[in-house]
């Protein structure tokens, strides 16, 4: 029988999923998946699924999820692809907020995003040794659910916006490896843009 919450996220983790979750010591980091793996990149090149935030196994998966990202050395965002979970829900390092925290989203959507662009090197826990640059949406306009299942709604920009792109993108399969070669020729105009003076 499927049950359906007011939010449509009737979606809970499946048996195997649940296993794996659990799997070994819980007060440690998932692995993260590499491309170089054939069986791990299949999971990298899949499209994820919401999940109801009220399931009970999901502060544990967010748990393990901020586990390896902070076992990384200079890592700030991190998928649930990337650890084995095609599921939508991210991690990421709040360079807009003090202190930086690591903060979690669950079914995030970008709901809008600039025509002004934003270029930067971004590199990948999940390629080694991959670095490039991208263009990005300077700043995007953000929707997705906490685990107390209440709707947010927020503007984002800047590194941080670039981030929440980066790691919404693993949610659709979407690798910079293959970014990289898909964009490569394309041409984009170089803008000013001026900022008031304070004098």
């Amino acid at each position: 029988m499927l049950l359906i919450g007011f939010n449509g996220f009737s979606q809970k983790f499946t048996k195997e999923e649940k296993a794996f979750i659990l799997e070994g010591d819980v007060k440690t980091g998932l692995p993260i998946y590499q491309t170089d793996k054939k069986e791990q990149q299949k999971v990298l090149l899949a499209q994820s699924q919401d999940i109801s935030p009220r399931d009970k196994t999901l502060p544990i998966l967010v748990e393990r999820m901020r586990l390896a990202l902070a076992a990384t050395e200079g890592g700030v965002g991190i998928a649930a692809p990337q650890v084995g979970i095609n599921r939508n829900v991210i991690l990421v390092q709040r360079f807009d907020k003090m202190d930086y925290p690591v903060e979690y989203f669950i079914n995030p959507k970008i709901i809008w995003r600039s025509e002004l662009l934003s270029k930067g090197p971004e590199g990948d826990l999940s390629i080694d040794k991959f670095r490039e640059s991208f263009y990005r949406s300077y700043s995007i306009r953000l929707e997705y659910y906490d685990l107390q299942n209440k709707k947010h709604d927020e503007m984002v920009e800047g590194f941080t916006a670039v981030i929440f792109q980066h790691e919404i993108d693993h949610l659709s399969g979407i690798l910079i490896s293959d970014k990289f070669k898909k964009e490569k020729g394309l041409q984009y105009k170089e803008v000013k843009v001026y900022q008031k003076s304070k004098n």
